[in-house]
């Protein structure tokens, strides 16, 4: 009868020592998981970041794109109003104030096609923002049903029951 009373004392110290191992890895996988969630955030926070240093040169450029442009406008203007004899022309003769003014056009048009390709990197720039907080909201979304699916109980009939 002393053996019996052993043996199941026996058997319950193994039944202790194989919990403490199970918390011990699921403490060892929650530490991993926390790890890495940790520098996901902080990947995510840099890209951010990258992107918002983008945006403000792309936001200045606009800007000095845009004063280069008024700048032009009025001389464009002057030179229109010398070409009509409306204003004093000086010493310049008619061909030369029509190739400045060919050579104004063409500068315009080049600020304005590059004006273009600022807006498109400033949308691009956003949609990347956007799809960044989209990405953040599935994992969240992600990590609650996991939390939940962890938390599954099971049935009298060995059937599991979330």
């Amino acid at each position: 009868r002393k053996q019996a009373t052993e043996y199941s004392t026996s058997s319950s110290d193994e039944e202790f020592e194989s919990k403490p191992s199970l918390t011990h890895k699921a403490k060892r996988v929650l530490r991993k998981r926390r790890k890495l969630e940790k520098e996901t955030k902080q990947l995510i926070k840099q890209e951010e970041l990258k992107r918002l240093h983008k945006a403000q040169a792309v936001q200045r450029q606009l800007e000095e794109l845009e004063e280069r442009q008024r700048a032009l406008e009025i001389f464009g203007v002057k030179l229109e109003r010398e070409l009509r004899g409306e204003a004093d022309s000086g010493t310049k003769d008619e061909n030369q104030m029509l190739h400045e003014w060919f050579e104004l056009v063409m500068e315009k048009n080049k600020l304005m096609r590059y004006e273009s390709e600022l807006l498109i990197i400033a949308q691009e720039l956003e949609l990347e923002d956007h799809q960044s907080r989209l990405e953040q909201k599935l994992r969240e979304k992600m990590a609650i049903d996991g939390k939940s699916k962890g938390t599954v109980c099971s049935s009298p009939q060995g059937q599991t029951v979330p």
